[in-house]
């Protein structure tokens, strides 16, 4: 982790993020990746992953990772209708509840914030083309969102031989 975070900070917006999750009633995933790291250290799967392991822990913050080239049009960030469905990693089905965060392409629902990604976009090991992203939630700010990204983006570049198209961080404010 980075000198100027200390685990205190990280453990608190972990538990900002645990609390949003807790409202819409799912368990957010953070607090078991800080445990599992703090015991025993950064899990390791492939590189994409394993930078978005490292964003989220760095940061403290919740990030996605998906294969950009398998995204359909544009992405939405959105607010689901109760009763929306989409198909999750590992042959979940996500049904959402009004309210919940979605990110969207023009074809279907590829991220629910408190339920996960969809199977249609995750890394595979030919992945080529990847897109980091994170949400923020109500007291989580927005320099943290570019602190992770830039972890996922660096080590992607450094060990990945990629190089980083853009890091943008959106601010809205839905009322």
């Amino acid at each position: 982790m980075r000198k100027r975070e200390t685990l205190a900070q990280i453990s608190q917006r972990v538990g900002t993020y645990d609390r949003f999750f807790q409202s819409f009633g799912y368990e957010c995933p953070l607090p078991h990746h800080l445990k599992r790291t703090i015991n025993s250290g950064f899990p390791r799967y492939n590189l994409m992953v394993d930078a978005h392991f490292m964003a989220e822990m760095c940061a403290g913050i919740l990030v996605a990772v998906t294969d950009y080239d398998r995204v359909e049009g544009d992405l939405l960030l959105d607010i689901a209708l109760e009763g929306e469905t989409a198909a999750g990693m590992g042959g979940r089905q996500f049904t959402t509840k009004e309210g919940e965060i979605v990110l969207r392409d023009e074809k279907d629902v590829i991220c629910v914030l408190c339920q996960g990604a969809d199977e249609k976009t995750r890394v595979r090991d030919d992945t080529s083309n990847v897109l980091f992203y994170s949400y923020a939630v109500p007291g989580i700010d927005a320099s943290y969102l570019k602190e992770g990204l830039t972890v996922a983006a660096e080590t992607m570049a450094e060990f990945g031989g990629g190089s980083p198209r853009g890091l943008e961080v959106f601010v809205t404010r839905v009322r």
